[in-house]
Formats: C-alpha cells, structure tokens, sequence
C-alpha cells in the first residue's frame, strides 16, 4: 500500500548521549549513530523467539552483530545493514555475510517476501517503521525500539494513534516483550519493547483511500469526539457507531482499530 503513515521519533536517549563525554572514534560513532549494542544473550532470544525468522531477513543495524549470529543459527538467509563502516567490515569479516554499509532507509527494498528483524536507533525508528510499511513483500518487521513507542503502536496504554489505526487493515501490531536498559552497551536512559508488526494475509478492507480518508477526519479532532467527527462528512454514524459497540462521547484515541473496521463496513454500505 502506498499511504504516507505519519510517526513520531522517540530520541531522549540519543540527546542525552550527544551531550555526553567521550573523544575516541569509537565514542563519536556512538553519538553520531545513537548506538545501544545488545549484550545480553536472554534479550536476544526473546527477540528470536518473536521474530520466528526464516527465508529472507534483512537487518538494519547490526551492530557488533548479537543479533546477526542468532539469525545466522536459524538458517535464515540474511542481508545485514550498518552504517558505522568500521562495525560493517568487522562483521562481515566475522561471519562471511552480505553486510552492506550504509543508510538501511535508502535501500530498495526486495521484490520477493522478507522480514525484518532488528535492535534499531530509537532516533531512526519512525523512519525504519515507515520503510517497512512501505515495503511491498515485507512479512513482518519484528523491532527492539524504545518501550514507549512500542506500548503506544500496540494500544499497550489502552489508546490508539492514528499510525497502527490506519494501517490495520494491512497489519497487525504487537508488543512481544520488553528488554531493560541494562542489557544494552552503553546502558540507554530507557527500557525497550519487543514490537512486531505483520503483515494480514487477507486484508480487512478493500478501498485503502475510503479507509484513509475516514481514519484521518476521525483523528482530526472535531467536537472532541469520533462522532462529533465523523458526523461532519458521513451520514448513518450513529448506526455504525452501535453496531461497533463505541458511546457517543468516545474520544478516538480510545476506539480499538477492530471497530474502526466495524466503522468502515457500516458507513461504506
């Protein structure tokens, strides 16, 4: 699908680094790339277990490669990205694989099915998430990003952004598990989440524009209320709002995606 989904960064660790101490390549790589390397062996197999990899598996950000020889253990067949040119070379002389180095948000993504599986920048994160949802053949991307996006792209909070609602039809979105801070080197401000986004075989809609379309005047904040919202545009809202089981006083933020889909159905009749 070609939508354009709008996400925020979530980078209050990588400010906080920029504005530490350290002189050395290795400490301005870190800086410049907002690099945490994984090192614990208990949170890399958390994400294995989540990511369930096989068949093609990219990963953006490899780092000093933690998650790379785990892949490797699976038989998976993986195309690594990393943009600090001195880890790249490192790795890929380690391990004998496809390690390319450079930005894995310019590359062009492969025209046969993929996953994705990654410990990602949080200061990259909206545009990696993005790249994925663009991805025609992507499977699944299962992400360590900061845990506060993750519960927020899940409904984790019990609320929902206009990101994952909008894309739901076309994916599924999960928090699969959290990681500490403490299994990171440097040891990040924050704790991450396992996020795992993917893709329906079957979509819940057919018209992607009708559906984009209703989800943005939704979010658009008119009358403090989706009612109030989508009363400005469609007729049969209260009928479809019944049928989804939403009060007339819900704000949007609190209608689960699946009855957004309810929604759609009743007023595209």
């Amino acid at each position: 699908m070609a939508q354009n989904f709008a996400h925020g960064n979530y980078s209050h660790t990588q400010k906080k680094a920029r504005n530490s101490g350290g002189r050395t390549p290795v400490d301005r790589a870190r800086r410049r790339f907002s690099q945490n390397f994984l090192v614990d062996r208990h949170a890399v197999d958390l994400v294995m277990k989540a990511a369930r990899p096989s068949g093609l598996v990219l990963e953006p950000g490899t780092g000093e490669g933690a998650l790379t020889l785990a892949l490797m253990e699976t038989g998976a067949e993986i195309v690594g990205y990393e943009i600090d040119a001195r880890l790249a070379v490192r790795l890929k002389a380690r391990t004998g694989l496809n390690i390319i180095r450079g930005d894995f948000t310019t590359a062009r993504p492969p025209s046969r099915p993929f996953a994705v599986v990654g410990n990602i920048p949080y200061s990259v994160t909206s545009k990696i998430v993005d790249w994925c949802l663009r991805a025609p053949a992507l499977t699944s991307a299962t992400l360590l990003t900061q845990l506060e996006y993750a519960r927020k792209r899940s409904g984790d909070y019990g609320r929902w952004s206009l990101v994952t609602v909008e894309s739901w039809p076309w994916f599924h979105w999960e928090l699969l598990g959290r990681v500490g801070r403490e299994s990171f080197r440097p040891v990040p401000s924050v704790d991450s989440g396992i996020l795992r986004i993917e893709r329906r075989d079957d979509p819940l809609v057919g018209d992607a524009q009708a559906w984009q379309a209703l989800v943005e005047l939704g979010f658009s904040g008119v009358g403090g209320s989706l009612r109030a919202s989508l009363r400005t545009r469609y007729r049969g809202v209260d009928a479809a709002l019944a049928r989804a089981g939403v009060a007339h006083d819900t704000v949007v933020g609190y209608v689960h995606p699946d009855q957004w889909v309810t929604i759609h159905r009743e007023l595209d009749r």
